[in-house]
């Protein structure tokens, strides 16, 4: 076996490769740069193939959720909605799902239940269908409870969107706050005593984009979207200033944070920018294309708390900056690894 020039015996993987930050970014790249020519992704959310002359998108993730069952979702939930928002933030209908299941011995069967119950709902709502399917037990001791994997195949009736499409002058809009499903699973697991004032945002986001694309007569002026996860809003906004290769300023102000997540993370000693979300995306629009979009956000109860928070501008460094009400500036660097545990 040949192996990477940049890789030793003596490296190994680690768990900040799974944060969704800097070290993520460089264990994909290593995937890919070793699979070679047989891997073709863009490093978008969804692949954009084309099969006999249509366009097509394809996702597939993983879902590890500790705990596995939390207050208003479950690892059923998020498995549908990550695959679904990954789908509709490429500007696809998403349509179809896989369901693989890696189940450990000692599963209570309630627990297997309520998940595939959830999977149901959530799929039903976003309008998609599970079509093939795989289950796996392995021994106790081998799995944390439950592993999904789930692959989603959407269809295009617009353009695609794509990072490389954003241009200096885009605003930066949020569809709702962030932080809520960071603070909501760590308050479970730590006993904090927020998870009944703050719930997880996870959430098939595929409609409400849907209003965003048909208030905007196809998506005109929305040039790209991504769906805010694992590694934050700071790993979104870094990953968008290095593809457009200008500055991301950012109005620090502006970024919605529910209170009580904001007393929870300042408790932690965390930042909402680096924390995980589930239902939460961060949009790339036209100056002109901007109240429509708000207004399309606002009327969907997912979109509800969507404001402007910043702009793409043509300072030539790749780079976010956060500027405070006096008009400072601060460079929000990109995390090598994980602020705070795993949770998704």
């Amino acid at each position: 076996m040949t192996m990477s020039p940049s890789v030793t015996d003596t490296d190994t993987v680690i768990l900040d490769h799974g944060t969704g930050a800097r070290r993520s970014r460089e264990l994909v790249e290593l995937i890919s740069a070793t699979l070679g020519d047989v891997y073709i992704g863009e490093m978008e959310d969804s692949a954009i193939l084309t099969v006999d002359g249509a366009q097509i998108a394809v996702t597939t993730d993983s879902f590890v959720v500790d705990p596995v069952l939390f207050g208003n979702g479950d690892i059923g939930k998020i498995a549908v909605c990550g695959t679904v928002n990954d789908l509709a933030v490429a500007g696809a209908e998403p349509r179809y799902l896989t369901l693989g299941m890696i189940l450990e011995d000692g599963l209570p069967l309630s627990t297997l239940v309520r998940v595939l119950t959830s999977i149901r709902d959530t799929a039903k709502e976003a309008g998609v269908v599970i079509v093939a399917g795989d289950t796996k037990v392995v021994r106790k001791g081998e799995a944390d409870q439950i592993y999904l994997n789930t692959t989603g195949v959407g269809v295009f009736k617009r353009p695609p969107l794509r990072m490389r499409d954003v241009q200096p002058g885009d605003k930066v809009i949020l569809s709702g706050p962030i932080g809520n499903h960071t603070v909501h699973l760590l308050s479970i697991r730590e006993g904090l005593g927020f998870e009944t004032r703050v719930l997880s945002d996870c959430a098939p986001l595929n409609g409400m984009l849907a209003d965003v694309f048909e208030a905007t007569g196809g998506g005109t002026g929305v040039h790209s979207i991504r769906d805010v996860t694992r590694g934050g809003l700071n790993a979104v906004l870094n990953e968008y200033a290095a593809t457009v290769g200008t500055t991301v300023l950012v109005d620090e102000q502006a970024i919605p944070v529910q209170p009580e997540t904001a007393m929870a993370m300042d408790m932690l000693g965390i930042s909402p920018l680096n924390a995980a979300n589930e239902g939460c995306a961060c949009l790339f629009v036209a100056p002109s294309a901007a109240e429509a979009v708000l207004e399309a956000l606002r009327s969907h109860s997912y979109g509800a708390g969507a404001v402007v928070i910043g702009e793409v501008t043509d300072e030539p460094t790749a780079r976010v900056q956060l500027q405070d009400a006096n008009g400072r500036r601060e460079t929000l660097d990109e995390l090598a690894g994980a602020e705070l545990p795993r949770l998704c």
